[in-house]
């Protein structure tokens, strides 16, 4: 794992241009531009350079800190910040920028406040310390504590405490909404299953009444399930166990709520918090089980559609997977770049979906079925449960180390057990749980004892 963790700088910003209710126009801006006009509008370019550097650390965190806990459109609203003094901070469209604000701002654009030990951009609240005092920075007290000859970082302790660290250099880049574009159900695995999951962890702490997820481990399973319902009908939304984009927003208010992440004293999110188990954008050079599912996928969708070609699903990123990921999105009206992100990787498993589901049951004969297309861990009772404890039953009588199981079509204790075995057996991650790859698998391995008995 990394040891450290940047949170991007956004290319742009929305900006409402008055109180959050108000009826007022939105206007994204480059951030680079909105740090440089809130700068010009707020402090005054003739105060000493380590003020203004104090004063602009301070507005750039503000504003990431609202992107991030995502204030604003965990509310509802369209928008990342408001022009609104009362709530935000000043935004003046179309106003003369100083010229040595400007260029500090294209200094320091990209470097923001953090307390040690957290990613998350501090809410670096402030006030001009005049005629409006605060518990964060005062505008006017950093002029008098730079003529005193500190630096724009002990300026910054001087309000926010010791223990904090500026971020340099982050990266700049498109940032997309939080939601993953599609809801979030019993046997979805992914970057956005371990977040939710994580963060309904933590607003259990304080609403007990919601059951906790043991192990999230990116994989939407029963607990996942029994956690949405129980969140869903405290916060009075439609009890259906899926995480929809009202629920998932609604998720994140509470969230940062329950953390403070928007208050000057904030519990912060963790590195370890902010680790997650998957790639978030498959290239070439990626490699492991995600890699491999995605050339599952792929492979399955050539086998029966004649514009793609079939080739070796080896969980390595390579060219030639890369040149298929391309040919999908080229033929799907995707943007073409052989990347998997979010909105390549939702209609390719839309793709596998509609593609198993246009496969007549007779096509299989005895042979084991194709992935089912959501991972099958304990608590689940379907008929693709059945399938894969039939195809384990048989395989047992081949391979000692792998238990009989009965079929029952529940996956329980003695289903997890055998599916642990399978895996270890056969050199896969060691999950307890059925995905695309261990599906893959089992069936490849059903399918060869079968023919080999014929």
């Amino acid at each position: 794992m990394p040891d450290e963790i940047f949170q991007p700088i956004p290319e742009n910003i929305t900006v409402h241009l008055g109180a959050p209710d108000s009826n007022a126009q939105n206007i994204t801006v480059p951030f680079v531009d909105y740090v440089k006009n809130v700068a010009s509008s707020e402090i005054y370019p003739n105060w000493p350079e380590s003020a203004l550097r104090a004063n602009i650390y301070a507005i750039t965190t503000y504003a990431l800190n609202r992107i991030y806990s995502e204030w604003y459109p965990s509310r509802g609203y369209n928008f990342d910040i408001t022009n609104s003094t009362a709530f935000d901070q000043a935004y003046v469209p179309n106003r003369d920028i100083f010229e040595n604000i400007s260029a500090l701002v294209d200094e320091l654009f990209n470097d923001y406040v953090v307390r040690q030990g957290t990613v998350n951009p501090l809410f670096t609240q402030f006030c001009n310390g005049t005629t409006s005092t605060c518990d964060g920075l005062s505008q006017w007290g950093t002029v008098s504590l730079a003529n005193e000859g500190l630096t724009p970082y002990e300026i910054l302790q001087r309000y926010y405490g010791n223990d904090i660290n500026i971020i340099t250099n982050a990266p700049v880049q498109n940032i997309e909404e939080s939601y993953p574009g599609a809801p979030l159900r019993l046997g979805d695995a992914g970057n956005d299953v371990e977040i939710i999951s994580e963060e309904l962890n933590r607003i259990s702490q304080n609403y007990p009444a919601i059951p906790k997820i043991p192990e999230p481990l990116g994989v939407f399973t029963p607990a996942t399930e029994a956690a949405v319902r129980s969140f869903q009908e405290i916060f009075n939304l439609p009890v259906t166990g899926v995480v929809d984009k009202a629920t998932w927003y609604r998720i994140k208010r509470y969230y940062a709520g329950v953390k403070g992440l928007a208050e000057l004293v904030s519990e912060g999110v963790s590195l370890q918090e902010a680790q997650l188990p998957y790639e978030r954008v498959l290239t070439v050079g990626s490699v492991g089980t995600s890699v491999a599912l995605i050339q599952y996928y792929l492979n399955v969708i050539a086998y029966f559609n004649g514009n793609f070609t079939l080739f070796p699903i080896n969980g390595v990123y390579d060219q030639t997977t890369a040149d298929a990921v391309s040919r999908f999105q080229e033929l799907y009206g995707l943007n073409v770049n052989g990347e998997v992100g979010r909105e390549t990787w939702n209609r390719l498993k839309e793709a596998y979906l509609e593609t198993v589901a246009s496969i007549p049951p007779s096509i299989y004969g005895n042979r084991a079925k194709l992935y089912p297309g959501y991972v099958l861990s304990e608590g689940i009772r379907s008929s693709d449960v059945s399938d894969l404890q039939g195809y384990l039953s048989f395989i047992a009588d081949y391979y000692n180390a792998v238990p009989k199981i009965p079929v029952t079509g529940y996956f329980g204790s003695q289903t997890k057990a055998a599916v642990e075995e399978f895996q270890r057996l056969f050199g896969l991650p060691v999950t307890g749980t059925v995905g695309a790859v261990t599906w893959y698998e089992i069936a490849n391995q059903y399918n060869f004892l079968i023919e080999t008995e014929t």
